[in-house]
């Protein structure tokens, strides 16, 4: 079997589809436009997943960041109801701009709803099956250029980067072409962990963990056993800002799931060396479940029903290299 095939065949049903994501970042760029137009306004960029290429399918959402000029508003910033300001102003310059019934640029929007750091914006119908929404963010750019975000519910403002994970992943894409398809297998692998991983945390690993000088395999081979290792020092905004990704992450389920897609992802390698690849996919189908492609003729170890979860029976027998 053509492994290098069999994973461009499984790369395929992890993206998002292409139409999807044209249409989300059409509508971003809706947004930008409108938003940039205001006198108070500095800039408009993505931050999310869609900036940085890493989504999953469907694309769920859009996130932006409105960087206002800290002169137009002199209260922001501070704590107490200045966040909640902050969002009210936002969400009136969307219903202004953007409104269905009434928006002066485009009649986009049918409500727009502030959420704790963000206006969630609503464009589809609810009932759409791949409806999905723009957060739009209010910002302060501070003088060492990171960025004051309000919280409503704490009543204060924090400080964040998210352009820092933006460049870190386009230089190591940069650096290997499969960087970005890779965190997008790997957000796909998290669902079968027995556990919630936000995929933003799987995503600070990779940056550690998933080596940009191997082929696929062998990076999800490394990656696995470096991020077993990795998780158990807490998984942290990479910009040193915010603190852990998800303060609620069950390490110790999480590691097990990396340990176990470790092991049988070392047997898949050992078999894939030792020319055995119809082996070989059988046991990346035991890591990434039923739509990584299976070889014509079944070898001897049976194919997973599932992606990877907890308990699965271990692996005899397979080539050791």
């Amino acid at each position: 079997m053509d492994l290098n095939k069999a994973f461009d065949d499984y790369q395929k049903t992890v993206d998002a589809d292409h139409d999807q994501v044209v249409v989300a970042r059409e509508r971003r760029d809706i947004f930008k436009k409108a938003l940039k137009g205001e006198s108070d306004v500095v800039d408009v960029f993505g931050s999310g997943s869609l900036r940085r290429s890493t989504q999953l399918k469907p694309v769920h959402d859009v996130d932006l960041v409105v960087v206002f000029e800290g002169d137009d508003h002199p209260e922001w910033g501070s704590p107490g109801s200045s966040s909640d300001d902050a969002l009210d102003h936002v969400r009136g310059r969307v219903n202004s701009l953007l409104g269905a019934t009434n928006g002066t640029v485009d009649k986009l929007v049918r409500l727009a709803k502030p959420r704790d750091r963000a206006v969630k914006c609503f464009v589809d119908p609810p009932e759409q099956d791949d409806a999905f929404t723009v957060d739009v963010m209010p910002a302060l750019r501070q003088e060492d250029g990171t960025l004051s975000l309000p919280s409503k519910l704490d009543e204060e403002w924090s400080t964040a980067d998210p352009e820092y994970l933006i460049n870190e992943v386009e230089v190591l894409q940069g650096k290997w072409s499969y960087f970005r398809p890779m965190v997008r297998v790997l957000k796909q692998w998290r669902h079968g962990v027995p556990t919630k991983v936000k995929s933003l945390v799987i995503e600070v690993l990779a940056l550690k963990c998933l080596p940009v000088d191997r082929n696929r395999p062998e990076a999800l081979k490394e990656f696995f056993t470096a991020a077993a290792v990795e998780v158990g020092y807490g998984v942290e905004d990479p910009a040193g800002h915010c603190g852990a990704i998800q303060p609620d992450l069950d390490i110790e389920v999480l590691r097990s799931a990396l340990e176990e897609a470790r092991d049988i992802a070392e047997q898949a390698c050992a078999a894939a060396s030792a020319g055995d690849t119809d082996e070989a996919a059988d046991l990346w189908r035991k890591v990434l479940g039923d739509d990584f492609p299976a070889p014509e003729v079944k070898s001897s170890v049976a194919a997973a029903s599932g992606p990877y979860l907890l308990g699965f029976r271990t692996v005899k027998d397979a080539p050791q290299g």
